[in-house]
């Protein structure tokens, strides 16, 4: 084989995809060792590689197998020619499996070969199952050999791509083959007698997916973004699009390459950009790129196969964009030279003053390309412009009219990179700015603001203070200042609103709230008169000194104590309002008046803020006792109060603590009084006790009573309800003797059993139950309801729940014989239209008696 890389070929080394062939460096293919061909063709893939740039061609070569033909009718030494060893009977036959026989007559097993690869295009048509190849034993003539195949494809997923005839030994394929799915199967053939036997050793099967062209390339990226400095140099890199192809690469059908197929806009020039057909990289071809004229251009790429046939190959498209990077190429320009500002700017105005000063123009803008404002006073300052030909504003710092009415400026504009390479133009730019000052109302300024002055505390009220005066700014114009208070906390003060004197109103406090750290805050407002008014606040601050108005007072106000001396003390002090040097070291003493209080008691001085009051007799009576107490200070002059401390005195344990008698003892009472308190507790707990034993008590005779009372004894009427109330007197007839109370009771005891009239008094003995009060109290209904209910469930002589109930017997005896008596009258003038009255129960009867001439 022939290889020429343009290099000299230095390096370069070869391989082929079969081990049972190699290739010298000179490119000469040689078999590696002894073998036998199989088939009348042999192809294999020789390979070129280069270690270096690692670049890989590739070549197919076809071997066609001739006859070995035997010379002069000679044959091998030692060995005898078998029928059929050097001519296969069918070119698709495999003989992998061939048995020889030496001169002597004895069977010697060769080696297995190797079966060179299967090649199966993909995408085939078909038919199928298509055969691939057929592989025999030569032991198939003496004995029934039965053939299969295993492996990927065969009985591994997937499944049955390749299946074997077990008969003749024919492999098929029975689908279309995709390489981009799978490149290569290996197989194992086997060959087993009809008992399962192993008869040979398993070859082994490649067999290779050749590649079509059935892939389109695919781009990484639908759209690639990148940039490219204005005025770069032709060949200057821009960027690398990548577009894959799933085809074999080591061929054709993977090889892609890549064109530009439009550049939008076509400016300055239609071929600003090229490609790399190979690599896919982008890089400038032409000069002119300007970004104040073409900010991005938009190229289409188209990567095809098949090495870029456009008649063959597949081919896709993707979307580059290259923006043009700003470089600083263009210094800054005024667009004016000289500028006026009308009318002015305000006198004393605090920044930012905005004014239109002018426009620098600029075609570099961004990034290193930002250009940089300065002025010539330090009174005024610029905005840094952000894009070309913006307005620059003007920034006034406080200007006084009655100190500059007018101000010249010179302006200079400066880009903060320096300039590209081989431009030759200056970097700035210079303008003339006049500003004139307009003259305003300033408001009035006290010129010592804090204001603080020192006092003593008390001063009478009128004392006057100081003056706080303000200053107006205007010199040029005839104003008046008026002052007024702003903030008065304690209202101690008065302003005069002429002159700024400030007067005390009430007299001044240390101790007050007011007071901040001995300094009490005051605001003041000076106002003027001029168009508009203007005004100005000051704050004074008055540091107050202490003076000795406040006496001390003694702490604690309680204290306890022993009634035997030597076992505890009180520790007192005092707390003054002042500072010092107004308040300790305090003085300690008892009165002399009453002279009990030095008998009992005694101070001991301990430093000069704390004291211990102790007992002075060997035992004083338990008890609460008012001692009086003289605390002086260490002012100038002293001030002194008696105070009074309420000292319990109590018997205490060996701990010097009060006892709970002795604390009772304390509070003022004596044993006579303790005893009297401890025998009301008891009778009040007795009576406690007593009430509630009668409250239950009367629960459960209460519990006991009975719902139904005698009926002689019960006076209550009774009111029995029918649903059905006839026709009256006069159209019925009723039998009143069954009202009354039978005689004898023969009728009823001497009656079959079975369902009794509701009119008949029950047999047996009627239940006794307690005698309820005529007149239950009214809280008592709920009780009353609740034992009826009771008497009921626990009736012996009451019938069953499914028995009949007898509800309107109503006693023994009857004090009317008849009640025939009670006839209504028939006499038709009587009057009924009062029941019209009565309200809408008796409307009914009103309706029906009333009016008794119209019926």
């Amino acid at each position: 084989v022939k290889f020429n890389n343009c290099a000299g070929n230095k390096g370069v080394r070869y391989e082929t995809n079969s081990l049972d062939f190699k290739v010298r460096a000179d490119g000469t293919l040689y078999a590696a060792h002894h073998l036998q061909v199989p088939s009348k063709q042999l192809i294999l893939v020789v390979t070129a590689w280069d270690p270096q740039t690692l670049g890989r061609w590739e070549a197919m070569v076809r071997f066609l197998v001739a006859e070995k033909s035997q010379h002069n009718g000679h044959k091998p030494k030692g060995r005898k020619a078998l029928p059929g060893e050097l001519v296969q009977q069918q070119s698709d036959t495999l003989l992998p499996w061939r048995q020889h026989q030496s001169a002597n007559g004895l069977r010697r097993q060769k080696r297995d070969w190797v079966i060179p690869p299967i090649n199966v295009p993909e995408n085939s048509r078909g038919p199928f199952p298509q055969q691939l190849v057929r592989i025999r034993s030569d032991k198939d003539k003496e004995i029934h050999i039965r053939y299969s195949i295993t492996g990927v494809g065969a009985d591994q997923p997937p499944m049955e791509v390749f299946n074997i005839d077990p008969v003749s030994g024919r492999m098929y394929v029975t689908r279309p083959m995709d390489r981009e799915e799978r490149a290569s199967y290996h197989l194992r053939a086997h060959a087993v007698d009809m008992n399962g036997n192993k008869v040979e050793n398993p070859i082994d099967l490649y067999i290779y997916v050749i590649d079509m062209n059935d892939n389109r390339p695919e781009f990484i990226n639908q759209v690639y973004n990148g940039s490219v400095d204005e005025g770069s140099k032709p060949g200057t890199y821009v960027m690398t699009v990548t577009a894959n192809d799933a085809d074999d690469g080591t061929t054709a059908n993977g090889m892609v390459r890549y064109r530009i197929v439009t550049q939008t806009p076509q400016s300055p020039s239609q071929n600003m950009f090229t490609i790399n057909s190979e690599t896919g990289d982008i890089v400038t071809v032409a000069a002119g790129l300007d970004r104040e004229k073409v900010q991005q251009y938009i190229v289409i790429v188209q990567a095809t196969d098949m090495e870029g046939n456009l008649n063959y190959g597949l081919s896709n498209t993707a979307t580059a964009i290259i923006t043009v990077t700003d470089v600083n190429d263009n210094p800054p320009e005024f667009t004016t030279s000289t500028v006026m500002q009308p009318p002015g700017i305000p006198g004393c105005t605090s920044p930012p003053l905005q004014s239109l000063m002018g426009r620098a123009g600029s075609r570099s803008w961004g990034g290193m390309g930002l250009p940089t404002i300065t002025c010539s006073h330090s009174h005024f300052s610029f905005s840094q412009p952000k894009g070309p030909r913006e307005k620059i504003q003007l920034f006034a710092a406080a200007v006084d009219y009655e100190m500059n009415r007018a101000f010249m400026l010179t302006v200079m504009v400066s880009n903060q990179a320096p300039l590209a390479s081989g431009i030759q133009m200056s970097f700035q730019s210079t303008a003339g700015v006049t500003i004139s000052v307009t003259d305003v109302n300033e408001a009035p300024y006290f010129p010592t603001n804090h204001k603080l002055i020192r006092l003593e505390e008390g001063v009478p009220t009128g004392t006057v203070l100081t003056t706080f005066s303000a200053v107006d700014p205007d010199r040029f114009m005839q104003q008046a200042v008026r002052y007024s208070k702003l903030s008065d906390p304690a209202n101690w003060l008065n302003i005069n609103a002429t002159n700024g004197q400030i007067t005390t109103a009430a007299v001044l406090d240390r101790e007050s709230d007011y007071i901040k750290n001995n300094v009490y805050e005051a605001t003041f407002l000076a106002a003027d008169n001029g168009i508009p008014p203007a005004s100005g606040t000051g704050t004074l601050q008055i540091y107050l000194i202490d003076i000795n108005d406040n006496a001390p007072e003694l702490l604690p106000k309680e204290a306890q104590i022993c009634e035997k001396p030597n076992l505890n003390v009180i520790n007192i002090t005092a707390a003054d309002a002042d500072i010092d040097p107004n308040v300790g070291p305090f003085v300690f003493e008892l009165p002399s008046v009453p002279s009990a209080v030095r008998k009992n008691w005694t101070i001991t001085r301990l430093n000069g803020d704390y004291a211990q009051l102790s007992l002075r007799i060997m035992y004083l009576e338990a008890g609460v006792y008012d001692v009086p107490i003289i605390v002086t200070d260490s002012g100038n002059p002293p001030l002194y109060n008696t105070s009074v401390i309420k000292v319990k005195v109590c018997p205490c344990d060996e701990n010097g603590d009060c006892t709970t008698i002795g604390a009772v003892a304390a509070a003022g009472l004596g044993t006579g009084a303790i005893i009297a308190i401890l025998i009301c507790i008891i009778i009040l707990l007795t009576m406690v006790l007593l009430f509630v034993v009668w409250m239950k008590r009367r629960e459960k005779e209460r519990h006991t009573k009975q719902l139904l009372i005698d009926p002689e004894d019960d006076v209550r009427d009774n009111i029995l309800k029918y649903d059905e109330e006839g026709g009256g007197e006069e159209d019925q007839d009723y039998d009143l003797s069954q009202l009354q109370q039978p005689e004898t009771m023969d009728h009823v005891l001497n009656k079959t059993p079975g369902v009794r009239r509701v009119d008949e008094r029950p047999i047996g003995a009627e239940p006794q139950y307690p005698i309820r009060p005529v007149i239950p109290h009214p809280g008592d209904i709920g009780d009353f309801i609740n034992e009826g209910l009771r008497a009921a469930d626990n009736d012996p002589t009451a019938p069953p729940y499914d028995s009949l109930l007898v509800f309107d017997y109503e006693g023994s005896g009857s004090t009317a014989g008849s009640v025939s008596s009670l006839n209504s009258s028939s006499s038709g003038d009587q009057d009924y239209d009062y029941l019209n009255d009565w309200g809408p129960r008796f409307k009914k009867l009103a309706d029906m008696y009333g009016g008794g001439e119209e019926d």
